[in-house]
């Protein structure tokens, strides 16, 4: 009777821990990037789903509920600050998590005054990212070392601070990330590979951004996104 009892409570428990596995969605615009991702964190949480649009991305995580959206900052239709404003009127339970390729100042701390509970980079390694998954969905904030300041600075300093900038506003949230990369250094080439784009796209981006911000060449862009700390 006392062994039945306890096979059916380690039964149980084993049960349990199944039910308390966490389910994630995986929201970003490189399908290899999500299945590498996915093929990581798959032995340690559910992957519910994923999407690579903004539009596909509220509409799915509206059907699977998860409890954890890893989410990119930026995409072509809108990014990660789209999907929060949709999701976080209907569904405020959901925990949003950021993982993005950028690690500038602005985008943190907009991604956060929209709603998300932790910001890491794409650096991040497997184990890190699966307990920075576990702590958000537990109430949690959760940063990569660096970012952190940029937060505590952002709400101690100026917390009522609107993160608006007219200039900057006319960029989509490509040539904003085209933008910092050549303002460190990168060449061309060297933007193409870090953001998965061909090197004409790249020189398209330029060419758009020079023409909004009213400006003639990359180290007028430098200088410029030096003074609002983009780099």
């Amino acid at each position: 009777m006392t062994e039945d009892s306890g096979t059916a409570e380690s039964s149980g428990t084993a049960e349990g821990a199944a039910e308390r596995r966490l389910r994630v969605f995986l929201v970003d615009d490189h399908a290899m990037f999500r299945a590498g991702v996915r093929a990581e964190l798959g032995v340690h949480v559910e992957v519910v789903g994923e999407a690579s649009t903004v539009a596909e991305a509220v509409n799915r995580i509206a059907l699977t509920v998860p409890d954890v959206v890893l989410l990119d900052v930026h995409m072509p239709d809108g990014g990660g600050r789209a999907v929060l404003d949709a999701m976080r009127r209907t569904h405020p339970g959901i925990r949003f998590l950021a993982l993005s390729v950028s690690d500038a100042a602005e985008d943190v701390i907009g991604l956060i005054r929209a709603g998300a509970r932790g910001y890491v980079t794409k650096t991040i390694s497997p184990d890190e990212l699966t307990s920075a998954i576990r702590r958000v969905a537990d109430g949690d904030a959760v940063f990569s070392p660096r970012l952190a300041g940029f937060v505590l600075d952002a709400f101690a300093a100026r917390p009522d601070a609107p993160v608006a900038d007219p200039e900057l506003d006319q960029l989509t949230n490509r040539e904003r990330e085209v933008l910092r990369l050549l303002a460190r250094g990168y060449a061309y080439k060297e933007i193409a590979k870090e953001l998965f784009i061909s090197i004409k796209t790249v020189e398209t981006h330029v060419s758009n951004v020079l023409r909004k911000l009213q400006m003639s060449n990359r180290y007028e862009l430098s200088r410029w996104a030096a003074d609002r700390r983009l780099v």
